[in-house]
């Protein structure tokens, strides 16, 4: 399970340093797409195959699903580290995620989210407020958190 918070840069040539320690769980193989919230998500090759599965699972003829799909995949990359365990991250995902030149990796999980600091702190100032109504709604009383 991928958690914490890192603060790294992404280098003229669109190279990140992934944190040491997502990296073994991450793989030296791996997938970048567009995610929700104009960051990307970074999945290990096996939960990429656990998210495909499900996409296959949708019903083409539903137009949200054809939407979804098109829009995920399509700005989907295999990556891999380098000696330094640095990923290059695509001139279009770098442009959808408004990433200029710093950076927050998130673990959420199953996966890794990378955001641009602009867009992170304005997501995280908006959301801290809230947690304790969206934990309400998600969760019933019996769960402490």
């Amino acid at each position: 399970m991928f958690i914490g918070e890192y603060h790294h840069s992404i280098d003229e040539k669109g190279r990140l340093i992934i944190p040491a320690k997502f990296r073994e769980e991450l793989g030296t193989k791996f997938i970048i797409t567009r995610g929700i919230e104009n960051c990307l998500f970074v999945y290990s090759e096996e939960s990429w195959d656990k998210i495909t599965k499900k996409l296959d699972a949708l019903p083409f003829t539903k137009k949200d699903a054809r939407q979804f799909i098109r829009f995920f995949l399509s700005g989907a990359t295999m990556a891999e580290l380098d000696k330094q365990g640095r990923a290059n991250i695509t001139s279009p995902q770098i442009s959808y995620a408004n990433i200029e030149h710093e950076c927050i990796i998130i673990g959420a999980g199953d996966r890794i989210e990378i955001w641009s600091e602009k867009n992170w702190n304005s997501f995280f100032d908006s959301a801290k407020d809230n947690m304790s109504d969206i934990a309400e709604n998600l969760f019933n009383e019996s769960v402490n958190l």
